[in-house]
């Protein structure tokens, strides 16, 4: 996995074909988000600290939101 930006993760999020599914454990929260059942992105919040990530390629995931 590698570092994304918040408007590509939030891209991601936004995609109806796509599920996610929340964890929190203490201080710690991690989002995921899925692709037939295959993980593709997740954000990690610990503390004040916000990160993230996507599989390699996860830009054919993207959709278009030019109006």
């Amino acid at each position: 996995m590698k570092l994304i930006m918040r408007t590509e993760f939030d891209n991601l999020r936004k995609n109806p074909l796509h599920d996610y599914q929340s964890d929190i454990n203490g201080d710690k929260q991690v989002i995921k988000i899925y692709r037939n059942e295959r993980l593709i992105a997740k954000k990690i919040t610990l503390k004040k600290s916000i990160r993230y990530f996507a599989v390699k390629g996860f830009e054919q995931f993207l959709i278009d939101e030019s109006d």
